[in-house]
């Protein structure tokens, strides 16, 4: 297995927007949220976490708890609907020109996310994106229980679950270290650190002076 990676961030990086926060103003929409109530503190959590100031965990319990009590067979009719209304619409050209650009060159693409397996799933598909990895969700009896399982793929983590995922598949831990991996969010520092190619994408005030810092490239898929 000779193949490199790359990696691609997805929320603000080939998706214009945060699928979690998209989530939620959906939700609200669609009436399972009380909009008054909810969206000062959805808000709040979405610039707190792309500042750094929220945790890992802190981040994971709030978006992930929506999901409690939903049945498998319910949230996939909410999630499609989600997909098409609200991300698909979101993802630029200039995105998925650049994930074409890598499988070309016949490289191993992977989608790395701090959103949960269930609300990216439809977009690592629609993008030809074979490999997800994402927070995931704990299921009982066909029901989200609104709790996540296992590492969370945030932060260290990312580095963490890729090393993981790696070695599930036999397959050798360097391939971290010559990899390409594409973010805008400061967020992603580690995993920005530890692979070869690092690649900022519309970044944020903090990843945008770290690139400037470390001479990292800068991409806008934007306009």
């Amino acid at each position: 297995m000779t193949r490199p990676l790359a990696i691609f961030d997805l929320d603000n990086t080939l998706l214009t927007g945060d699928t979690d926060a998209l989530w939620c103003d959906f939700l609200i929409k669609q009436g399972h949220l009380d909009g008054a109530s909810f969206a000062a503190a959805n808000t709040d959590m979405e610039q707190r976490y792309r500042a750094g100031r929220a945790s890992a965990q802190e981040f994971c319990a709030f978006y992930v708890s929506l999901l409690k009590g939903i049945s498998r067979r319910d949230g996939e009719v909410l999630r499609r609907q989600f997909f098409s209304e609200w991300i698909r619409p979101r993802i630029a050209d200039d995105a998925r020109g650049l994930v074409e650009e890598h499988r070309a060159r016949g490289e191993i693409l992977i989608l790395t996310t701090a959103t949960n397996r269930f609300l990216t799933e439809l977009t690592a598909t629609d993008l030809g994106i074979e490999h997800l990895i994402a927070i995931e969700t704990e299921i009982v009896d066909d029901v989200f229980t609104g709790k996540t399982v296992g590492v969370l793929n945030m932060r260290e983590g990312k580095v963490t679950r890729l090393a993981e995922w790696l070695e599930t598949r036999g397959w050798p831990a360097d391939l971290i270290t010559s990899a390409t991996f594409y973010s805008d969010s400061i967020n992603d520092l580690p995993l920005l650190s530890a692979v070869a190619h690092p690649i900022v994408v519309d970044p944020d005030v903090k990843l945008a002076q770290e690139a400037r810092a470390r001479g990292w490239p800068t991409v806008k898929l934007r306009r």
